[in-house]
């Protein structure tokens, strides 16, 4: 089974999306048409969406966008160039964690991914997923869907150590692979349940 690439932007995009609008409220210039002031997030306790992380956020746009063109082309190398490009990128704030920043990196980790599996790169997907769960340690949509990705590689290396006659191995990853989908599961759970303004019910984070 073979998941489609992410071809939508996620939480990070609304977030620049919802900047936008403050900004225009309060009387700054569209993000379409030139700088943006800074915008506290006194109420969450975050860093300012400023101009340097928006000027990110749209690097970040542009750059899945080219990803998509080649993607679209068949490049599949191209896309996953695309994306490395972002994901080596200068990024403001260096030295705070940035949630919009972090969701963006989580985001791009999973789609190279997904790339790379189209490719039979199954050793470059599991890293890039490695990376990405390393910008979402909590349970968010980010990390349930890198988690996701996460199964079906294992899934994958599964098939092609069966094709190998390796019957053994290819067990092991077959039950890594339940595991890491069933912690996507109750991640996303969880995630879902929060949005109903229920509790977590007790499952464990991975």
């Amino acid at each position: 089974m073979m998941l489609p690439c992410a071809r939508r932007s996620r939480g990070w995009l609304r977030a620049a999306q919802v900047a936008c609008v403050l900004v225009a409220g309060l009387g700054g210039v569209g993000c379409a048409r030139g700088s943006i002031s800074a915008q506290s997030r006194a109420e969450d306790g975050g860093l300012p969406i400023d101009t340097e992380v928006m000027a990110y956020l749209s690097e970040a746009r542009a750059l899945h966008h080219a990803a998509n063109l080649r993607e679209d082309a068949n490049d599949l190398p191209g896309a996953v160039a695309s994306l490395e490009q972002l994901v080596h990128a200068r990024k403001p704030h260096e030295t705070e964690k940035v949630p919009e920043i972090e969701e963006v990196l989580a985001d791009t980790y999973a789609r190279m991914a997904e790339l790379r599996l189209r490719q039979k790169d199954v050793a470059g997907a599991e890293a890039d997923a490695r990376a990405g769960l390393e910008h979402a340690p909590d349970p968010t949509y980010f990390r349930g869907h890198l988690l996701e990705v996460s199964g079906v590689v294992e899934e994958t290396r599964a098939a092609a150590l069966a094709d190998a006659g390796q019957a053994e191995k290819a067990e092991t990853a077959r039950r890594r692979a339940l595991d890491l989908l069933g912690q996507a599961v109750r991640v996303q759970d969880q995630v879902v349940t929060r949005s109903l303004g229920g509790t977590d019910g007790g499952a464990a984070v991975p």
